[in-house]
Parts: C-alpha cells; sequence; structure tokens
C-alpha cells in the first residue's frame, strides 16, 4: 500500500524475483557493500530503489538478516485500489505507485507505504521460471528465482 497525495494505491503482489546475496552474479550485492547497495545489507523490511536505463525505477524488499544484501525485486502488482495504471513489470508498478529513489531504505510497516498480509488466506499456485534480464550472470541467469501466481493476468510475462 503506498499513500499518494492523500490517495490510498493498493495493490496485491502476483510476481517476484529473489536476489541471494554477494555470491549471487545478478545480485547488486554482488560486488559488495557500496553506497547503493548499503540498505540491503541493512535489517530485512526495507525498500532497496534503484533505476535501469537511467529512467526507470524499479524496488526490492530486503529480506535477510543484517549484513547479509539480499533482497526480493517487485515485478508485478494486481491493482486493488487506487491504482488505474499498468502494474506488470517492475518499472511500470514503481510508476503506478508514485515509488522513486527517495523511498529507498523506508521501513515498510510504514502506515503510507507498507507491505502486509492479505487480509484473508488465499489459495494460489506458484509457478518458478528463471529471472528476467541477468544472462551476464552465468549459471544465476539460469536459476528458478523468478515466482509469480499462475495464471494471474497481472504477471508481467508468464
Amino acid at each position: 500500500m503506498r499513500t499518494v497525495d492523500g490517495e490510498r494505491r493498493v495493490g496485491r503482489i502476483v510476481e517476484v524475483e529473489a536476489y541471494l546475496g554477494p555470491h549471487d552474479k545478478a545480485a547488486h550485492t554482488s560486488r559488495g557493500l557500496t553506497p547503493r547497495t548499503r540498505v540491503m545489507f541493512g535489517p530485512p523490511g526495507h525498500a532497496y530503489v534503484y533505476m535501469i536505463y537511467g529512467m526507470h525505477h524499479c524496488m526490492n524488499v530486503v529480506t535477510e538478516a543484517e549484513g547479509h544484501g539480499s533482497a526480493v525485486l517487485l515485478r508485478a502488482l494486481e491493482p486493488v485500489r487506487g491504482i488505474g495504471a499498468r502494474t506488470q513489470g517492475p518499472a511500470l508498478l514503481c510508476r503506478a505507485l508514485a515509488i522513486t529513489r527517495e523511498l529507498t531504505g523506508a521501513d515498510l510497516v510504514d502506515p503510507d507505504f507498507h507491505v502486509a498480509e492479505p487480509p484473508m488466506p488465499e489459495s494460489f499456485a506458484v509457478a518458478k521460471r528463471p529471472r528476467i534480464g541477468v544472462d551476464y550472470a552465468g549459471h544465476w541467469a539460469r536459476r528458478l528465482l523468478r515466482f509469480y501466481i499462475r495464471g494471474n493476468p497481472y504477471v508481467s510475462r508468464p
């Protein structure tokens, strides 16, 4: 959920990619601790927002214990409330929720910007595929670290 100009934008995460830390050649932390990646080495539950191609924002959620440097990229979101734009793909998701680098380091339990469990338990099948756009990472590019809800129309690439 994100509040933008007083409007609550709510979506259901339907696709993610895991980045497993400095040993994962596709992870930004594979080059170690840098000013850019510092938040990924911090405590879990914080946002890591970066730009690709100098114009698109992408958001990760830091996931492991402090010092590990792991995160999960949010790839697609199913709009629930207040989202009229496309959300299939990490850049479109960030644009729809007005997520920019200024949110790097944000604690994701903030009432105006957070990730939460759904109010009701859901049942769905999860598909596993290789991550997208990391061919440079050798065998890490072929690892099944992309997860999405099978059959969901908001997944970026089934």
